[in-house]
C-alpha cells in the first residue's frame, strides 16, 4: 500500500500541494484522540543542523490558529502529520476544513480512513504522508509585519497563527498499484 521514501529525496511541489492542492494535517493517535484539518499555507524546505554541517534536517512548516481543535493535539504529542489526498477527495479536504472535530466525527464524514503509526494518524486515502516532529513553535506576532495590509486582511480578528517548524522523520509515498 506506502512504501516509506528517505525525506530528503522527496520530489514535490510544496507550492502546489499547500496552496491549490490543500494538505490534511493530523495529529493525536487512537488511544488518546486525535483530529485532522485541512490547511493552504506552509512550507517544505531544510532548516537548522544535527551533530555536523553536513546533516541539515528536512522540515515542514505548518500555521494553525489557536481556536483549531488539531492544535490541541499537536501540543500535547509534539508531532503531526501532512497528507496529500488525491484530487477526488477534495470535498473531503473542504469538511476537514469547515467543521470541528469538537462537535462530531469529521473523519468520517468525510469518508477518510484514519491510520495509527504509534503515536501519529494519517489517512489510508493518502498519496503522500509527511512524519513530522515539533522542533519549534511559537505564536506569530502582529509587530512582526513588515507589510500591514497582510495583517489586516488574513487577521481581522488578530487571532495570529501558531507556526510549528517539525522535522520530517519519515515519508510514506502510495505504491503504485
Amino acid at each position: 500500500m506506502f512504501e516509506q521514501l528517505d525525506p530528503k529525496d522527496l520530489q514535490i511541489k510544496p507550492v502546489e500541494m499547500f496552496g491549490s492542492d490543500w494538505m490534511a494535517l493530523t495529529a493525536g493517535n487512537e488511544e488518546e484522540g486525535y483530529n485532522a484539518m485541512t490547511i493552504a499555507w506552509g512550507q517544505i524546505g531544510t532548516l537548522w543542523e544535527r551533530e555536523t554541517h553536513a546533516n541539515r534536517l528536512p522540515v515542514a512548516t505548518c500555521f494553525v490558529r489557536p481556536s483549531r481543535y488539531t492544535k490541541t493535539f499537536i501540543d500535547r504529542e509534539k508531532s503531526f502529520t501532512l497528507c496529500l489526498l488525491p484530487k477526488e477527495h477534495k470535498k473531503a479536504l473542504g469538511i476537514l476544513g469547515s467543521r470541528s472535530g469538537r462537535d462530531g466525527n469529521k473523519i468520517a464524514e468525510a469518508g477518510l480512513t484514519p491510520v495509527f503509526d504509534g503515536k501519529m494518524t494519517y489517512f489510508k486515502e493518502a498519496e503522500l504522508v509527511l512524519f513530522c516532529h515539533v522542533l519549534y513553535h511559537a505564536p506569530l506576532l502582529e509587530e512582526g509585519f513588515t507589510d500591514r495590509d497582510l495583517v489586516d486582511f488574513n487577521y481581522p480578528k488578530r487571532d495570529f497563527h501558531t507556526m510549528y517548524v517539525g522535522e520530517i522523520v519519515k515519508a510514506y509515498r502510495k505504491k503504485a498499484d
